[in-house]
């Protein structure tokens, strides 16, 4: 086949499921879709897609060619993340990817990184997905728990995120101190989920009654936010305790809530000027935060 254009285009319309959601993808007019997928059809000589109502469903002609579409995709995409790394200036894109709640420790330091290299794009990607550094979706990955175990990453300890169990000023207000580290009468704000592998949330679960979990989130800055607001005693990063005055720390911090953080990065791309540059700083950087 020696269209990659058409076959492309087949790709994002079975992911997307509509016309509409591949153009827009694509960046083409829906008119240049049909038009690649009418070509491909007839030069296929099958339908590769069922049309209905709701869109477009792959046939299973369709599934075949596009399970090899969806792998080549995936090859030039991790091409074009290495390609984007392998300058000798720090310039282009810096591609880094972290949980959402670790957003205020880093975003000063690495907008200090970019204001000393001008003409740098950040870009700080965050949410429960997983980005892949193997297939160019991030330069530089923080990771919190046990050590990544790819085999083409480079893995570095970065610090251990000690935890505190805390409440707001506007909670011991309304509901009291817990005393001599009774939590019996007490209201919490954790994790939705039962399954959570922070080792702050495994204790939790065992220290206290399901029902006084009364107020539950499903990640870590929105049930930051919830303490912030007197929901209830919860779990925040010790640097973050010592950013709020009325935060209140309600029982000494143990070592089984605490979680270590790495520093990933792809070992094609870790020796590049722009990734050792980032590291540096960030290494650097961290000697001056309050993690303890």
């Amino acid at each position: 086949m020696d269209n990659w254009d058409e076959i492309r285009t087949a790709y994002q319309v079975a992911r997307m499921g509509t016309v509409s959601g591949a153009a827009e993808v694509l960046g083409v007019h829906h008119a240049t879709v049909i038009r690649h997928i009418d070509a491909l059809e007839g030069r296929l000589g099958l339908k590769l897609f069922q049309r209905h109502a709701r869109g477009y469903t792959a046939t299973e002609a369709g599934e075949d060619l596009l399970t090899v579409a969806k792998t080549t995709d995936e090859q030039f995409t991790q091409l074009v993340g290495r390609l984007k790394g392998r300058g000798e200036d720090v310039t282009g894109e810096l591609v880094i990817t972290s949980l959402a709640s670790l957003s205020p420790l880093l975003a000063p330091s690495i907008a200090r990184f970019q204001a000393a290299n001008p003409g740098l794009i950040v870009r700080y990607l965050t949410g429960e997905r997983i980005f892949r550094l193997e297939y160019g979706e991030a330069h530089v990955a923080f990771r919190a728990g046990a050590a990544p175990e790819q085999l083409d990453n480079v893995v570095q300890p970065f610090f251990r995120q000690r935890m505190k169990l805390v409440a707001h000023q506007s909670y011991i207000d309304r509901k009291g101190m817990p005393e001599n580290g009774d939590l019996s009468e007490h209201e919490f704000v954790g994790h939705d989920s039962e399954t959570s592998r922070a080792p702050f949330m495994r204790w939790l679960r065992t220290a206290i009654r399901p029902e006084q979990l009364t107020y539950r989130t499903t990640d870590n800055r929105s049930m930051e936010d919830a303490i912030f607001a007197g929901a209830g005693i919860g779990f925040v990063p010790s640097w973050e305790l010592a950013r709020h005055d009325n935060l209140i720390e309600v029982m000494p911090s143990s070592d089984d809530w605490s979680a270590p953080l790495w520093l990933v990065t792809h070992v094609d791309l870790h020796r590049t000027t722009k990734v050792q540059a980032f590291l540096n700083h960030i290494k650097t950087e961290a000697k001056s935060w309050s993690i303890d």
